[in-house]
């Protein structure tokens, strides 16, 4: 599984997303949650109508406009923010000849698949209600530059 930059995109807005989720009272533009993700607004703008086409998230044209979730956020898994963006290759292995795939026998690629599923299973059992805690004090709505660590 692949977390290229469209998936953490789509992440990124849905965090922004969560975090002002009040039943669709207040939208949301592109441009805003650009500005509070810190992802560049054509991506934003390219993650949320594909959120949308999924029925994750609603939008209204024009002044007054914008996008919220469409369902709170507690029934939303990270997985089905990612999985419409993922990038799924097979494992090559690094002892292998070019291009042959990774065989039972490959330690390494053992390994990844099995971080990748680790990785599958917690974005299965997370929700966007993980950033609705404001878990490091503060204000944390639009208008703030969203900061991201590691949790290694």
């Amino acid at each position: 599984m692949g977390f290229g930059k469209l998936a953490q995109t789509a992440l990124a807005a849905g965090a922004v997303l969560a975090r002002n989720f009040d039943g669709g009272r207040t939208k949301l533009s592109s441009v805003e949650i650009a500005g509070a993700c810190g992802h560049p607004q054509p991506v934003v703008a390219k993650v949320l109508v594909a959120l949308s086409a999924r029925g994750l998230v609603d939008g209204t044209r024009g002044p007054g406009g914008g996008y919220w979730l469409a369902v709170p956020p507690v029934q939303v898994a990270l997985l089905e923010i990612v999985v419409p963006f993922e990038r799924t290759r097979k494992m090559l292995c690094p002892l292998a000849t070019v291009g042959e795939a990774a065989g039972e026998g490959c330690l390494v690629a053992q390994k990844v698949e099995q971080l990748c599923g680790q990785w599958r299973d917690y974005l299965r059992s997370t929700t966007l209600a993980v950033f609705q805690a404001d878990q490091r004090g503060g204000d944390r709505s639009v208008g703030l530059k969203v900061e991201t660590r590691d949790k290694a």
